[in-house]
């Protein structure tokens, strides 16, 4: 005799009731999170496709954050260089019509007091931070306040004035991606921006004989330059103008000792590298490392070149003594200097700031493309998941009616 259980329409009735609220939980979550594809074995394909879609955008989005952050302060440093060429330009004038004759001594010191102020506002643009608190011209130390003030009396001034302008600041720069192995450097340091003259750095130390006594290297504005055992001071200046330092050295005639000279006008940096030879110390260039990369040339070398505050500092002094030879010659080349440096600046921010807006208007287009690409790989129709949707819940309503009608039956219902 076959025997009929009951627990077999029970099972089945489970079994095909847990089919269809799966199928029904699943079409309700794709349209929760607006995406066919919830787990991976669901489309593995589509999966790794929309994988690397998704890491794509994550980076274009935040090269799309660099690259605007760049332009901002891109702007703000051209802003305050602005705003240094407009006080450079006030001071030359002052320095032309100090120089033409026509003014006295005591109108000349009247003009001194309107170029120190000017001077102290040289400095505080110098010495300007960005909407972040950093430090806009002090290279990568963005806490290092980078010009330090000197005051002091001065002959023919009635008060105490700056008497000199300290550059406390680095030279590294910050860098930003704002594409794929692209970078720009944010910042441009305060030994460049605010610098008047090209600067020559004499070495006094005879060199004749010198030879390196281990490999190693030393860096000259944060080129590093590689030196082996053996190298003599000919070779070393071969080395140097090898590099991409913005420099040229030279061995000089008279006391047969290096030579630097800038190609531009900057405030040369120079450095051994830390538990090396110490090559530029032994040749008399510099003194020791500088934590703070302030000069530290040595005492016995001669340098030239001066910011575009010395230059105003001497045409304020040529102003306080009376001397219109002065102004009129040097004090006005110094200022034309100055100008034509941070013109050059600014011309250098600019094409940065363009390069960073090209960078953003490219990174614009391909946003909504590689959004595309990943919406057809995992996105969803809304019009077909719905219809989906409605369908399985009828298939669910009936076989919940089913139920309730298969279930109440007993033995007996099969044995009649």
């Amino acid at each position: 005799m076959t025997r009929v259980s009951t627990n077999m329409p029970v099972n089945d009735t489970n079994y095909n009731l847990r089919r269809v609220e799966g199928r029904l939980d699943n079409i309700r979550r794709q349209i929760d999170t607006q995406t066919s594809l919830l787990r991976l074995r669901d489309d593995p394909m589509a999966a790794s496709h929309s994988v690397r879609y998704d890491s794509y955008l994550a980076r274009l989005n935040r090269f799309d954050e660099n690259s605007k952050s760049a332009q901002l302060h891109y702007q703000n440093i051209h802003d305050n260089l602005y705003s240094a060429t407009e006080a450079l330009q006030r001071i030359r004038e002052l320095s032309v019509q100090a120089a033409n004759g026509t003014y006295s001594p005591d109108d000349l010191k009247l003009m001194a007091v309107e170029v120190n102020e000017l001077l102290t506002h040289l400095v505080s643009v110098a010495n300007a931070t960005g909407a972040d608190t950093k430090q806009m011209f002090a290279g990568d130390k963005v806490f290092t306040e980078p010009f330090r003030i000197v005051q002091g009396r001065v002959d023919g001034g009635d008060e105490t004035m700056i008497t000199s302008v300290e550059y406390r600041g680095a030279g590294a720069s910050r860098r930003s991606e704002i594409g794929d192995n692209m970078f720009v450097d944010l910042d441009i340091s305060g030994g460049d921006a605010f610098w008047a003259e090209k600067m020559t750095i004499f070495s006094t130390v005879d060199a004749t004989d010198y030879r390196v006594q281990e490999n190693g290297s030393f860096f000259i504005d944060g080129v590093e330059i590689n030196v082996a055992i053996g190298d003599t001071l000919p070779a070393i200046v071969a080395k140097i103008n090898d590099s991409a330092a913005p420099v040229k050295a030279f061995i000089d005639i008279d006391s047969r000792g290096l030579v630097l000279e800038g190609t531009t006008a900057h405030l040369i940096r120079a450095e051994d590298k830390v538990g090396g030879p110490t090559v530029l110390r032994d040749l008399g260039i510099i003194r020791g490392n500088m934590d703070n990369n302030a000069p530290n040339w040595a005492p016995s070398a001669r340098v030239s070149g001066g910011s575009m505050f010395d230059m105003v500092i001497r045409l304020r002094d040529g102003m306080l003594r009376g001397d219109q030879e002065f102004i009129g010659s040097q004090g006005i080349a110094g200022m034309d200097l100055s100008i034509k440096n941070v013109t050059y600046r600014l011309a250098d921010i600019g094409s940065r700031h363009e390069r960073a807006e090209a960078a953003w208007m490219r990174i614009q287009a391909q946003i909504p493309n590689v959004t595309k690409m990943l919406d057809n790989e995992i996105g969803l129709d809304l019009a077909t998941s719905a219809t989906n949707l409605k369908n399985v819940e009828l298939a669910h309503q009936a076989m919940l009616s089913t139920a309730a009608r298969l279930m109440p039956q007993s033995l007996l219902n099969f044995l009649r």
